[in-house]
């Protein structure tokens, strides 16, 4: 940053996503989602630096891969984003059916006669309605755009799908159509990386769940144990579901530490009742899938009715 400033925006981000499987990552505004999910298809800032590896199946390197292969072969054709800010990532120039058109030729080898009607079931896909395919970006609400640019994703058919809240400007009803379709992606040779706040959408679709606070996985669990019996083992995670009005409708007291100002030990433990001097040191991510020097035992209250 100006001056010289290092921001740690994601540090030690460790975890797997296999075929066939939704892993839903979740977390605060800040907490670094969104920059994991930049990082991933080399659309960082010029400013911007990383390290560590970040694989896919056939050991592909997103990270240390150059322009030309991501732009070639990865983008759209091996990881598909559904973007967080749509309406930046459309074309302002041209209509929605241009731009689904072009997609479906460049990756799917659609042929001239057959785009319009593949461009109709392709907005379908993503319940994008046919009577707005011949509007440009700036007449498109904002969950217009959203599903615009969730149909643009799912055409290539990408091994690896990368949704940044997908449903944002989405009512409930569409919500629910929205991450079913993006589930119906994953296959026995897909995988979905779902980046949310919408807590109950990760728990429609998602078969596992990472946490994060404050640019660290702070949790990973199966989505059942998660959502259900026994609930989430860290303070956080179990801050987060706490806080929903079906459940204890509790807010997390304070509030996330600046990414530019993080202490040295447990980033949570100015706002978590369970600190102690142990705090003090960093956790780390342990084989239990939990960082946390005193993670939570007793079962999570069952959801009111």
């Amino acid at each position: 940053m100006r001056g010289g400033a290092q921001v740690a925006a994601v540090t030690d981000a460790r975890f797997d996503l296999a075929a066939g499987e939704c892993l839903a990552l979740v977390g605060e505004s800040g907490c670094g989602k969104s920059v994991l999910a930049s990082a991933l298809l080399g659309l960082l800032p010029e400013n911007a630096e990383t390290a560590g590896a970040a694989l896919l199946g056939d050991g592909t390197d997103l990270l240390t891969a150059d322009e030309r292969t991501l732009a070639r072969t990865v983008r759209g054709r091996r990881v598909g984003l559904v973007p967080q800010s749509p309406a930046a990532h459309l074309t302002p120039v041209r209509t929605v059916r241009s731009q689904l058109e072009e997609t479906l030729r460049e990756l799917a080898g659609v042929r001239r006669p057959d785009l319009r009607e593949a461009a109709a079931a392709a907005a379908e896909r993503a319940s994008f309605p046919l009577g707005h395919l011949d509007r440009y970006p700036h007449e498109l609400s904002g969950g217009l755009a959203q599903r615009a640019a969730t149909a643009l994703a799912l055409i290539g058919d990408a091994p690896l799908l990368l949704a940044d809240e997908p449903t944002t400007g989405l009512d409930r009803e569409l919500v629910d159509r929205t991450v079913d379709e993006l589930r119906r992606h994953v296959g026995d040779d897909r995988a979905l990386l779902l980046i949310t706040h919408d807590l109950a959408a990760a728990d429609r679709v998602a078969d596992r769940v990472a946490v994060m606070y404050a640019s660290r996985v702070v949790e990973i669990a199966g989505a059942d144990a998660f959502f259900g019996d026994p609930g989430p083992r860290h303070p956080y995670a179990r801050g987060l579901l706490n806080a929903l009005p079906e459940r204890e409708f509790a807010p997390i007291p304070g509030m996330p530490p600046e990414l530019s100002a993080l202490p040295d030990g447990c980033a949570f433990a100015a706002r978590c009742p369970r600190a102690d001097t142990a705090c003090g040191t960093l956790p780390a991510l342990a084989a239990t899938g939990v960082a946390c020097h005193h993670p939570v035992t007793a079962a999570l209250e069952a959801p009111r009715a």
